[in-house]
């Protein structure tokens, strides 16, 4: 059966998971990310790596792109607690009580798909047993990734008895690390994304935010991914950023800082090698943030490089060899005390990354460690990160107000169908406006659609020009058709219209065969 007219929408199927969940996550945003204040996180310390304490707002610089950017609110962290600015020029952080206790929100998130059982496990049993290097305001929550969906062991949580019981379950779990290390490169992709949407899934937490990242192998070389999985993905020439960027950015939008453990099992050897001393990565080491000695020649391919990347940016701490035994203690006292800086960007919402960066006036030995950009996030890439989190965490963005009906399949390519689909839009949900004797709008369409092996589509954006001779009146519907290419198999599926004058989005869930609607 076909609609009429059609307006091809091509999706292009690339490795992005899907959600296999105990019980329902936490939507992705409850309505768009609004980035007014820019939180910062800073860590200064002297020439020895000791921790610098009693700076005001005052003695610090902040730049955006080189240009210096007026601080709004600073906050002192000491000891988990928040002490009183003095300086009145600026404000108080939001939601934070002056010497009040703050809180931190450890999201852990094991990577099965890189993981040694043995290792895992090992680090995981670590981890419990410095439960004790919990604050009382501190929180954890528990994600695993199997290379095709990810389960939520446990929500947020201060229970003791909770955390350990999430813990042990996941010690229970598969680890998969033998079966992959032959293919790593298009699976630490899938690990890399699922990451990056479990950070975005769980963005709405007061105080700081880490995520302890247990993975194994992601310091895969760029050359060594497989160079068809490099040109499918659009990353034929790609660089550390380019291929670990979007967690790096996903975590830097919504204020996480990463800790990532290595799971790999260093051994004696390893242990004992001086590059990886715990004078220099641990917490007598904050001076040398960087994950091995300051004066160590940079090498693209050193084993470590990508963990060290994934932590520099964020402004947390690489926990790299016999690190991940204690790498909860670790991160517990790295983020016990450090400042909190917030400013307001300029927006110009068009995607540009801007660079931050944080000095200590006056005090050039004084070493500073801070997340290292920002992203000027758009108002329509938000609304396909709001489609995509959907797809992968169940529910859906804006009203869920259109009507899809699929048509009659037609082959078209190797194990590809055309779907035709034809997108009932109510014209009294959105804003019609009269120019020139004319009433009109332009909508954006998307659509994206994910396999039961964790595919997941492009998020293509197609323009619907309305142009009407009078206003719209209440009930009249708009129908738009377009085709949808996809797969021989089941998908799930979000469809969403955006309307750019008033904000609105209207949206549509399901599931599509290959034979059309189910």
């Amino acid at each position: 059966m076909r609609f009429g007219t059609v307006a091809a929408v091509t999706s292009c199927i690339a490795a992005v998971p899907v959600w296999g969940q105990e019980t329902p996550l936490p939507e992705l945003f409850s309505d768009t990310i609004d980035v007014r204040v820019v939180d910062v996180e800073v860590v200064v310390t002297d020439r020895k790596g000791s921790r610098v304490r009693g700076l005001q707002a005052k003695d610090f610089e902040l730049l955006v792109d080189g240009e210096q950017m007026p601080i709004r609110y600073f906050a002192e962290i000491d000891d988990g607690r928040a002490r009183t600015p003095t300086d009145d020029r600026v404000g108080q952080v939001p939601a934070l009580t002056p010497d009040g206790s703050v809180g931190t929100n450890y999201l852990i998130f094991v990577d099965e798909v890189s993981a040694i059982r043995q290792s895992r496990n090992r680090i995981l049993q670590h981890i419990e047993e410095d439960l004790d290097a919990l604050g009382p305001a501190d929180r954890v929550a528990l994600v695993a990734f199997d290379g095709r969906g990810l389960t939520r062991i446990t929500d947020w949580t201060s229970s003791r008895d909770e955390i350990e019981a999430a813990l042990s379950r996941a010690r229970d779990r598969s680890a998969l690390g033998l079966e992959n290390k032959f293919g790593l490169g298009w699976q630490t992709r899938r690990s890399v994304m699922a990451a990056a949407g479990t950070v975005r899934s769980f963005a709405d937490a007061p105080g700081r935010k880490v995520m302890l990242l247990l993975a194994a192998g992601w310091d895969t070389q760029v050359d060594l991914w497989n160079p068809r999985v490099l040109w499918v993905l659009g990353l034929a020439d790609a660089s550390l950023a380019d291929l670990y960027g979007p967690l790096v950015h996903a975590a830097n939008l919504v204020g996480y800082s990463l800790y990532p453990i290595d799971m790999g099992d260093a051994g004696p050897a390893r242990a004992n090698d001086p590059s990886l001393n715990q004078k220099e990565f641990g917490l007598t080491g904050l001076a040398a943030a960087w994950g091995g000695r300051p004066d160590e020649p940079e090498d693209p391919r050193r084993w470590r490089d990508v963990l060290r990347y994934l932590a520099d940016e964020t402004g947390g701490l690489p926990m790299i060899s016999f690190l991940g035994n204690k790498a909860l203690a670790e991160t517990s006292e790295d983020t016990r005390s450090y400042y909190w800086l917030g400013f307001e960007p300029p927006r110009v919402e068009d995607d540009t990354l801007h660079d931050i960066e944080v000095r200590v006036v006056g005090q050039p030995w004084l070493r500073v460690r801070s997340r290292r950009n920002y992203k000027d996030l758009s108002r329509s890439t938000e609304v396909t990160m709001l489609a995509e989190g959907a797809l992968l965490f169940g529910g859906a963005p804006g009203v869920p107000a259109l009507e899809v009906r699929f048509g009659t399949p037609e082959k078209t390519g190797f194990r590809k169908v055309a779907v035709p689909m034809e997108v009932r839009i109510p014209l009294e949900d959105l804003t019609v406006l009269s120019a020139g004797g004319q009433w009109m709008n332009e909508l954006e369409f998307r659509i994206t659609v994910i396999d039961e092996y964790g595919d997941h589509s492009d998020t293509p954006i197609s323009r619907i020009p309305i142009v009407r001779p009078e206003a719209p009146v209440p009930g009249e519907t708009f129908v738009y058709e377009t085709d949808l290419v996809m797969r021989k198999r089941p998908h799930s599926y979000v469809a969403a219209v955006h309307d750019p004058l008033s904000g609105a989005i209207l949206s549509a869930t399901g599931r599509v065969g290959p034979e059309g609607s189910p």
